[in-house]
């Protein structure tokens, strides 16, 4: 088996951790493509007692890697959407960050988890992904999302006004901070924050949150993902912030953005003990009260 493995700069108390992953995918034959850049992290502080290779880019893995690992926390997870993209690769992540909706293997759980991976003992639960569309194309190729898209005022501007439409006929004008386009697996994070529902992952819906809308008779709407939305933004500051996923930029520019459901999916890897409820569940600490007991 081939797995490639990706991860940021993290705190070095999780560092044994690391170590473990890559002593278990000795042990068990893995052949390792690591990320460069973790890679340039890693010298000097992870003992590779076998040979490994590294990649940079996409291209790098096509038609190569089984599996794709992520070392982090959920926004780690995200990035390597573009580096998936259309190829079905599927992922997991190990959690060394907070909640863990999207990385949710427990770093206590490590040497079942990849015993599990490499035995194929798991099932894939495909996530939907949102792309943004607009000319110029602010996101070039890497346009797609898992979790949501936002559009957001700069943090030293007033609020800004988002005309949104749906399927071409105007949904509303949004007075606020910004609004969220949300995914199912984004319902459990910035949308939740603001207010939004929480969507099961084959719901087929999407989900838009505004965030501190000025009117308070404006509440989150659920859509079905077969709509095509599209939003105008216009404010006083000269610019505003697009997000999608981890990557933002600034528009300073009028334009007129398209939102849709992708043409792919997003393949996450679930093994036999997880399920989309328990993990629901554990995460967000239903049923922690004393009346349970």
């Amino acid at each position: 088996m081939k797995i490639a493995i990706y991860g940021r700069q993290f705190n070095n108390s999780v560092l044994p951790y690391v170590q473990q992953v890559f002593t278990q995918l000795e042990e068990h034959g893995v052949e390792i493509y690591i990320f460069k850049d973790l890679d340039a992290f890693l010298s000097g502080k992870i003992v590779f007692s076998y040979p490994y290779q590294t990649f940079e880019k996409k291209q790098d893995l096509k038609g190569i890697i089984d599996v794709f690992l992520t070392l982090g926390g959920d926004g780690t997870l995200l990035d390597i959407v573009a580096f998936i993209r259309d190829s079905g690769i599927p992922v997991i992540g190990i959690n060394f960050g907070r909640l863990g909706f999207l990385a949710s293997v427990n770093k206590d759980d490590i040497a079942k988890a990849i015993s599990d991976v490499v035995n194929h003992k798991y099932t894939l639960d495909s996530r939907v992904l949102l792309k943004i569309e607009s000319a110029p194309a602010v996101f070039g190729d890497d346009n797609f999302a898992l979790n949501d898209i936002t559009f957001h005022k700069r943090d030293d501007s007033a609020m800004i006004t988002i005309h949104a439409y749906l399927n071409d006929e105007l949904l509303n004008s949004y007075w606020g901070d910004g609004i969220i386009i949300s995914t199912p697996t984004g319902s459990t994070a910035y949308s939740l924050s603001c207010g939004g529902p929480i969507i099961l992952p084959q719901s087929g819906n999407i989900v838009v949150t505004p965030v501190a809308p000025h009117n308070l008779n404006v509440r989150p709407i659920v859509l079905s993902d077969d709509n095509v939305l599209s939003f105008e933004v216009e404010g006083r500051g000269p610019n505003y912030l697009v997000s999608c996923d981890s990557r933002t930029v600034t528009v300073d520019s009028p334009i007129k953005f398209y939102i849709r459901k992708a043409a792919f999916e997003l393949n996450l890897i679930r093994l036999d003990n997880e399920s989309y409820l328990s993990t629901l569940r554990n995460k967000l600490l239903w049923g922690i009260d004393a009346r349970n007991y």
